[in-house]
Order: C-alpha cells, then sequence, then structure tokens
C-alpha cells in the first residue's frame, strides 16, 4: 500500500507471552501519563480559577526546572531546534499579555494570558527535553498513551460505578473528570495514534503491543458515550494523517478494525439502555445499568485482548508476502470507498432525498437560529449546532474590532451585546473565532506564523519535505509522525470547539509539538550517533560558562510568571475573605482584605464591590459611590458595573435620573437580559410616570471608543445623552 521504504521485518521469534522489562523508557513512560492525567484530575475543564491557577503553577515552575536541568547536562551541542516556533509562540503570547491593556474584561484577560504562558512554558520544555533525551521519545507516546487510556478509563468508570463515583450526575454523556463531554471525547482520539503506533511497529514487547487492540476499544467506547461529533470528526481526520504518512497501514487497519468492532458492539448495547443513555435517570436504574455495562468492558478488554495476541502470533508466524500485501491493500481501499456509497445509498432512502438531506444538513450546520439536537445518542448523527450562532456573534465582535479585538477573554462579555438569546456562554467553541473576537486579524496572525513555524520545524524533523523523499521510515521516525497525527487531531478539534482553554487536552498536544519541532531535521538525525548519556557532573558546567547562568534565567523567567499567575487567585481569595467577614459583620476586616485583594489584582471587580458595600454599610455613600464609578471606568464594556451602578444610584442614593441612564447603558450592553430590562422599565416609570416606558431597540451595534481602562464602550449609550 505504500511506496515508501520501510524497516525491515525483524527475524526474531515471535514470544505473545513475553513482558516488557522495566527501565528508564518505563518509568519515563509512567511518569509522563502520571502528569498528563494528574492535569486532566485537578485543572478538570480550566474554568474554576482556583483549579487551573495551581496547575498553572506546577507546570510554569516544572517547566522551569526541566529547561534547566536540560540547559545544565544536555549533551547534545550544535543549534537549537524549534526557535522559530517557539519564537511564534511567544509573540503570541506577548500580544495576548498587551491586550490587557485595551480589553473588554482586563480581569478575565490577565488570566488568558497566564494560561498562554504557561502553554509557551509547556511547549518550551517540551523542546528542552527532546534536546536532553532524544532517544526518550517512545517514553512520550507511550505516556500519552497510557494516560489518555487512564483518563478514560476513569469517565467509563463513572458509568459503571455511579453510585460511588458520580451519584449526583444529571446527564448521560460522559463528562468527567472534565465536566465537558467533548474534552473527554478528545482525550480519547488523541490517544488513538500512539496506540495505533504501539499496535501496528515492528518492535517492542508482543505481549504489549497487542494490548493495543483492547486499549483502543475502551478510546471508542468513551468517545461514543459522550456523543462528541467533534472528537469523532478530529479522530477521523488525526487517523488519516497516521495511515496516509505511516506505512504500517495493514498492521494498523488490522487494530484499529478489531477494536472499532468490539467498540461498536459495546456502544450499540448501551445506545438502546434508556438508563445509560437518557438524562435524569434516578441512581438505582443507572448502578444496575452500569454494572451490565461493566460485565460488557471486561467482557470487550478479554477479546480483544485474545484477538490482538492471536493476530500478532499469525503475522509473525506466516508473515505476507509481497503479493499478499498488495492485495490486502487494495481491498482495505477498496472497503474504504464503499463506506461513502453505502452512506449515500442509505441517504436516497429518506424523505428528503440524498441531496436534500445533505442540503437540509449544510443549512443547520450553518444556521445561526437551527435546532439544537438532542442530548442523547440520535446527535451522533445531527448536523445542526448551536456553534453557527456564536460563531456569527464572534464575526460580528470581530468586525467592530477588527485589528485587536476586544481583549483576551473578551468574547464573553461582548457578546452580551449581540446574542439574540438568553444563553451565557463563555467561548466561542472555535479556536479561530474566539482569537478573532479576543485579538482581532493581528492576534490571528501571530497564531498563524507559530503554527507556520511549528509545521515548517515538524516538517523537516518528520521528513515530509521533497529533499528528504526516499528516506527509510526509521523508527524514530514514524513515533514522530504519529505524535505529528496526535497534535493534528487536537487542532482539528480546537477548531470547532475550546478545548484549547482545558489545560488536559492541550497540555498533550503541546508536548508532542514540543516534541517533534525540537528534534531537527531528519536527515541530520539518521546520520548521527547514537545520543550520549546526560552529563550531571558538575565540572561540565564549569567548562561551558554559559550553562549555569542560562539555567538560572530559565528558573527566574519560570518563577516570575508563577508569581504573576499567582495573583488573580491571591486577589480572588481575599475577596471572599472579605465577602465573610462582611457576612459576620466585621467590617474592618472586611475593608482590609478587600484592599488587599485590589492591591493584589487592580483589575478584579470584586474587591471594589466588596469596598463598596463596606463603605455603604459604614454610611460612607461618596467613597461608595466612587469604587461603582470605578468599576465603570475599568470595565465600560460590561453591563454588569452600569447595573451595579445603577442599583446604588437609585436604592442609596435616590437619584431614579443617574439610575436610568446607568441601566439604560446597561440595556444597550445587555439587551436580552430579562433582569436588566425589567430594572430599566421599573425606573422609567418612576422618572417618567405618564409615558409609555419603551426600552432601547437592541440594533445594529453603534460606533465605539476607548474610555478609561482601555475597553470598548458605547459611544453613546440609548438614555445618557
Amino acid at each position: 500500500m505504500s511506496s515508501h521504504a520501510a524497516v525491515p521485518e525483524p527475524t526474531l521469534a515471535y514470544r505473545p507471552l513475553a513482558l516488557p522489562r522495566l527501565g528508564a523508557d518505563a518509568a519515563l513512560t509512567v511518569g509522563v501519563a502520571a502528569i498528563l492525567a494528574a492535569v486532566a484530575f485537578a485543572a478538570e475543564g480550566g474554568l474554576l480559577l482556583g483549579r487551573t491557577t495551581k496547575v498553572e503553577l506546577l507546570l510554569l515552575v516544572g517547566s522551569g526546572l526541566v529547561v534547566a536541568g536540560s540547559t545544565l547536562a544536555a549533551p547534545r551541542r550544535g543549534p537549537i531546534c524549534g526557535l522559530s516556533a517557539a519564537g511564534g509562540f511567544l509573540a503570541l503570547a506577548l500580544f495576548t499579555v498587551a491586550s490587557i491593556a485595551w480589553a473588554a474584561q482586563p480581569a478575565d484577560a490577565w488570566v488568558e494570558a497566564n494560561r498562554t504562558l504557561t502553554y509557551l512554558a509547556v511547549f518550551v520544555a517540551a523542546l528542552a527535553t527532546v534536546r536532553a533525551v532524544p532517544d526518550r521519545w517512545p517514553a512520550i507516546l507511550g505516556g500519552v498513551a497510557l494516560g489518555g487510556v487512564v483518563v478514560c478509563g476513569y469517565a467509563l468508570a463513572t458509568k459503571v460505578f455511579p453510585g460511588a463515583l458520580n451519584p449526583d450526575e444529571l446527564y448521560a454523556r460522559l463528562r468527567s473528570p472534565y465536566g465537558y463531554w467533548n474534552a473527554v471525547g478528545l482525550t480519547a482520539a488523541m490517544a488513538v495514534p500512539p496506540l495505533l503506533w504501539l499496535g501496528a511497529r515492528r518492535q517492542g514487547p508482543p505481549a504489549l503491543n497487542a494490548l493495543a487492540v483492547p486499549a483502543i476499544g475502551l478510546l471508542l467506547v468513551t468517545i461514543m458515550l459522550s456523543y462528541s461529533r467533534g472528537a469523532l470528526l478530529a479522530l477521523a481526520i488525526g487517523c488519516a494523517v497516521w495511515f496516509a504518512a505511516i506505512p504500517l497501514r495493514l498492521r494498523g487497519v488490522a487494530v484499529l478494525a478489531g477494536a472499532a468492532a468490539g467498540a461498536a458492539l459495546v456502544s450499540l448495547w448501551a445506545f438502546s439502555q434508556d438508563a445509560l443513555s437518557k438524562d435524569r435517570i434516578d441512581l438505582g436504574s443507572r448502578v444496575a445499568a452500569g454494572h451490565r455495562l461493566g460485565l460488557l468492558l471486561v467482557a470487550m478488554v478479554l477479546a480483544l485482548t485474545a484477538v490482538g495476541l492471536i493476530a500478532g502470533f499469525a503475522a509473525a508466524a506466516r508473515p505476507l508476502n509481497a503479493l499478499e500485501r498488495r492485495r490486502a491493500g487494495i481491498a482495505v481501499v477498496c472497503a474504504l470507498a464503499l463506506v461513502p456509497v453505502g452512506v449515500g445509498i442509505g441517504l436516497t432512502q429518506t424523505h428528503r432525498g440524498l441531496f436534500g438531506t445533505i442540503g437540509h444538513d449544510v443549512s443547520q450546520l450553518v444556521d445561526p437560529n437551527a435546532t439544537i439536537p438532542a442530548n442523547d445518542p440520535s446527535r451522533l448523527t445531527s448536523a445542526g449546532s448551536v456553534r453557527a450562532r456564536y460563531w456569527n456573534e464572534a464575526f460580528q465582535i470581530t468586525g467592530d474590532h477588527l485589528w485587536l479585538g476586544v481583549g483576551a477573554g473578551g468574547y464573553a462579555t461582548v457578546r452580551t451585546r449581540y446574542r439574540n438569546d438568553t444563553l451565557d456562554v463563555r467561548h466561542a467553541h472555535g479556536y479561530v473565532v474566539q482569537t478573532l473576537a479576543d485579538l482581532g486579524l493581528i492576534g490571528m496572525a501571530l497564531s498563524l506564523l507559530a503554527l507556520v513555524s511549528w509545521a515548517v520545524a515538524a516538517a523537516r524533523a518528520t521528513g515530509l519535505r521533497r529533499a528528504d523523499r526516499g528516506r527509510p521510515f526509521t523508527p524514530e521516525r514514524i513515533g514522530l509522525l504519529t505524535m505529528v497525527s496526535v497534535v493534528v487531531t487536537f487542532g482539528v478539534h480546537s477548531f470547532v470547539d475550546w478545548t484549547w482553554f482545558v489545560p488536559g487536552n492541550a497540555v498533550v498536544a503541546l508536548l508532542c509539538a514540543g516534541c517533534v519541532a525540537g528534534r531537527g531535521p531528519l536527515r541530520r538525525n539518521a546520520a548521527a550517533a547514537p545520543a550520549p548519556r546526560l552529563d550531571l557532573r558538575p565540572r561540565a558546567w564549569i567548562a561551558e560558562r554559559w550553562r549555569a547562568p542560562a539555567a538560572a534565567a530559565a528558573v527566574l523567567i519560570a518563577l516570575v510568571s508563577a508569581w504573576a499567575v499567582w495573583q488573580p487567585l491571591r486577589s480572588l481569595n481575599a475577596s471572599n475573605d472579605a465577602l465573610s467577614a462582611l457576612e459576620s459583620g466585621n467590617l474592618a476586616a472586611a475593608h482590609a482584605d478587600a484592599e488587599a485583594a485590589r492591591r493584589r489584582d487592580p483589575l478584579a471587580l470584586d474587591p471594589l464591590t466588596a469596598l463598596a458595600v463596606v463603605a455603604t454599610r459604614q454610611g460612607r455613600k461618596d467613597e461608595a459611590r466612587r469604587a461603582l464609578e470605578k468599576e465603570v471606568r475599568i470595565q465600560p464594556a460590561n453591563s454588569e458595573t452600569w447595573l451595579r451602578l445603577g442599583d446604588f444610584q437609585l436604592n442609596q442614593l435616590n437619584d431614579p435620573k443617574a439610575a436610568l441612564r446607568s441601566l439604560a447603558a446597561a440595556v444597550y450592553l445587555n439587551p436580552r437580559d430579562p433582569l436588566t430590562v425589567s430594572a430599566y422599565l421599573e425606573v422609567s416609570r418612576r422618572v417618567h410616570p405618564t409615558a409609555t416606558p419603551t426600552v432601547p431597540a437592541p440594533a445594529t451595534p453603534q460606533p465605539t471608543q476607548t474610555q478609561p481602562g482601555g475597553a470598548s464602550a458605547p459611544a453613546q449609550p440609548p438614555g445618557t445623552g
């Protein structure tokens, strides 16, 4: 099936029960898997500041130590590979930091800048790792596979043992440990290419390789029970890249087909059980159905393990000759070609017909007002999605803030001015549209620069350049191409969802991307001698004097970045302490805590709100008013700040006219919120008792101007002129 040169078949006898020897690779594999799984469990969906910040602190400090250690002990000399990709990533991170100056939500922009800097640190740490231990790439791939199986195994366990692990779950879709089903599906999809490599490779312990089949089966069941269409799309494209680039197609097809057959049987049975596929089912029914699912999963694992062992033994006992491989390859291609034919025939039998069904699905896909698909297995065959609505709003925001955007994390705040519903949405469900809205065309250009720089480095490392045609597919080259497949899988999914913000997903892709970019040109690596051992002796650091200062600089940068990342969480904790003191009536302590929170994060609103409450209770209403007006100056594009100011002007200052002006601005910025609209109408009746109250029309957004704090605000909100 391939014209590429391949590594010759091994001549060693096949020993299906031979166990792998434990060593450095095994330890590193377990270590990588433990780190990736810990990030997934600790950070969850990346939406809780406390959890996310703690993970970011550990990743920053850990990355700094890895870079420092590599700088001191790496045996390789010569050019450092991947610097152009790291430079593009750094430019994007710095622009994200700079966007705080004009952000509609500066506090959120700080948090997103922290996230981007952490991701940059992970990428650079991966570059440093592959430079220090270039021959440990199998452990990285194994760690990605094992970590994905651990996370997905836990997700399935919440279905099998809901009484112990997930008694309060309302939804049928798998979403633990992230709290988001599409993140679970993506974790499974990214772990499939490494397992394809494991099951199809010609090296390694046969017993270990055979375990790839049941592992992929578990991952496919996870994707199906998460009902994640995006994960299926990403998996399909990621696997297509793997099969197109790697000359282990027949082996890979055998592994994937066996796993898919077992997973299909289990998934179809689960879809037929209401207790497993419908929302809001009582715990007793879920427990009974979950135990039956567990038995089926155990049976599937045992059966697929046997399939893997038998297939491996048969392939070793009687390998196919060239003619048989060619015929088998043609058969596989024909089978794949028949899939769209079968789908087309099936569509002709629907009431809309082939082209009518396609046209309807396309219209549902791009229609912002399309019906949201049901939260059950039927959504896997549905084309409708709410994403078109979010993307349409993101494009409108981009049109009004073309070059710089509304600042990192600003989409959620500014969206209320453009939406036609009452949903509260934090992300645009797509990296491209989110970046265009938040960072404008400049941010998108920097993202493309980082992507192109990485793609060039990846092409050099994996031999995808024209100059490398005909070079043999060594085990390392195949491993690096597998990492590229993982990155592509993540990239495809991030195009249609907000999984870039989920550390448990993003860190896996960044680790693989950094390892590929840092490996260097394939031609040079193929001719190089085996990598020497790490030199941990201090005399080596003294001989090359640049190493120690560079390592110290890496640690210092990591610590400074960690301190900046920590400040929003410290501010939030102090704000919570202030609220607790307010509840207990200790106004002095509440004021001190609120001031501490404001010093730690001068962009946050919570400290100012707490200070306003304290000042109000102490009778210092002018001071409270100034605190709320400062909120408006910091975030003039946030309807919540105008709403709080209007409430204070009405109920504390007894100034309904001023309150009406503030509420008019709030309605302009959030015209679909029923509470804001009702507050405006109520105050309007008090100010103009004889007039018929009307709500400012949420028509086409007005021109914007920059106000203190750098955010975009209405040039003249209705009713404020």
